[in-house]
């Protein structure tokens, strides 16, 4: 069983993730780093180069993959669940975890990379208060949700192990 990490920028996918795959023996994905490595370039200049549709597009490709996989955790895009043939994949291949933060705190985590293209603009806050609230009612198809604002990577991860011990 897959187990696929989703949630807004700044949730701790990928470093909840990490610690996650080692501790269930699983592989870890990260989406992005992916078709970063498959497109040999990275995801601001797709989206400036090619736009986010096109973005979109290798989301869903990739998906397609890994939806075929077993065993794996994988770190969403943050914007990857938002499209109904993603979540189907998603849900028919794995268990959906969603993590989640308030804007703010996505902001705080986010400040110091140049690497989230949506959030590159003139007023963080608001862009990521207005993503967050059109993607909110996506993420809230996952399986489960879990808080990660004051929790370690280590304990959402172990929280996540707890929470599918009780799905089984």
């Amino acid at each position: 069983m897959n187990i696929y990490l989703v949630g807004f920028m700044g949730t701790g996918k990928t470093s909840s993730g990490v610690i996650l795959a080692q501790k269930l023996g699983k592989t870890f994905l990260e989406m992005d780093t992916e078709i970063e490595r498959r497109q040999k370039k990275k995801i601001s200049v797709i989206f400036a180069q090619d736009g986010e549709p096109y973005f979109r597009r290798l989301e869903t490709d990739l998906l397609k993959e890994l939806a075929l996989e077993d065993e794996l955790v994988v770190s969403c895009g943050g914007g990857a669940v938002c499209n109904e043939e993603n979540l189907r994949l998603l849900k028919s291949s794995g268990m959906v975890v969603n993590l989640s933060v308030s804007a703010e705190i996505a902001c705080q985590r986010t400040k110091n990379t140049c690497a989230r293209p949506l959030l590159n603009v003139p007023d963080p806050l608001k862009a990521a208060s207005e993503l967050l609230a059109k993607r909110q009612p996506f993420y809230s198809q996952a399986h489960f949700n879990i808080d990660t604002e004051s929790k370690s990577p280590e304990a959402v991860a172990d929280e996540i192990i707890v929470r599918l011990s009780l799905k089984k």
